[in-house]
């Protein structure tokens, strides 16, 4: 396989349409302090939540063509939509020369470890909802479990300027929590990469009484995982990470420094010009 000719040297790419794959990207540089990473953030298109199905996956193959430029040794897919629609797509594009990894296989395998888990909650972007991703892939493999999903359509955008932690993300998230269809469920999955974000607010209104899974630290094992067994694994440290966005803004280089205090090298990377 062309993947035994990649360099572990070679950095990690990963994408999402703005900041919330930092959450993968922070936990993957936490798990894996040797790797370096590169990050693109289609600023330009965001969210993806609203885009149609044939656009996110335009956008996730130019990505990744972007990122195999970049020498990536790995992709991964660092939002819950363009998983959902294109990961499929981007495999294929790619093919066998680099590994591909998306974020909701690995929270699936996670969730069904738990015996304990009966009723499973959602909450993601429209995208994401409407794709149904991970009821069918639970329910493929456990049809006694119970999948109940919410869109949040307003939580992404909210996060990306900023809004957590704060009253005003409060009194939106607490509304969505409250609504008939992911009453008495026993654990929930934040389905977007944004939501680890907010992930203390959604365990405030839960009381700690439910299980909450988010993208970031799963995928991060994944990710280390599957360099290891191909023996890609950096054997020397590099941790000169590069960011790129398709439109700048000044709160996504702010936001980013929540995840990389140092200052970091963000740059506009006109891809869609």
């Amino acid at each position: 396989m062309a993947e035994s000719k990649l360099k572990a040297t070679q950095p990690i790419g990963i994408f999402d349409s703005g900041i919330g794959g930092l959450t993968v990207a922070n936990a993957i540089a936490k798990a894996l302090p040797k790797e370096q990473l590169i990050y693109f953030g289609d600023t330009a298109h965001l969210p993806y939540g609203d885009k149609s199905p044939d656009s996110i996956k335009y956008y996730s193959i130019r990505i990744a063509q972007f990122l195999m430029q970049q020498n990536c040794k790995m992709i991964v897919v660092a939002c819950n939509t363009a998983s959902a629609l294109a990961y499929e797509t981007v495999k294929d594009f790619v093919g066998n020369r680099i590994p591909v990894i998306d974020v909701v296989e690995p929270v699936v395998e996670e969730i069904l470890k738990d015996k304990k888990n009966k009723h499973i909650g959602v909450i993601a972007t429209k995208g994401t909802i409407k794709s149904d991703i991970y009821a069918k892939k639970i329910k493929e493999k456990n049809k006694n479990l119970t999948v109940s999903s919410q869109a949040t359509p307003l939580l992404a955008s909210m996060i990306e300027e900023g809004f957590f932690n704060n009253k005003i993300s409060r009194t939106i998230i607490f509304d969505y929590l409250s609504r008939p269809k992911i009453k008495k469920i026993d654990s929930l999955i934040l389905a977007c990469t944004h939501y680890p974000l907010i992930r203390k607010e959604v365990d405030e209104f839960y009381h700690g009484k439910i299980k909450i899974y988010d993208n970031a630290e799963v995928v991060a094992k994944k990710v280390a995982a599957v360099l290891k067994s191909a023996k890609l694994l950096s054997p020397t440290k590099n941790t000169n990470h590069k960011f790129f966005v398709s439109d700048y803004t000044k709160s996504f280089e702010e936001s980013s420094r929540f995840f990389f205090p140092s200052k970091i090298k963000l740059a506009e990377a006109a891809i869609w010009k």
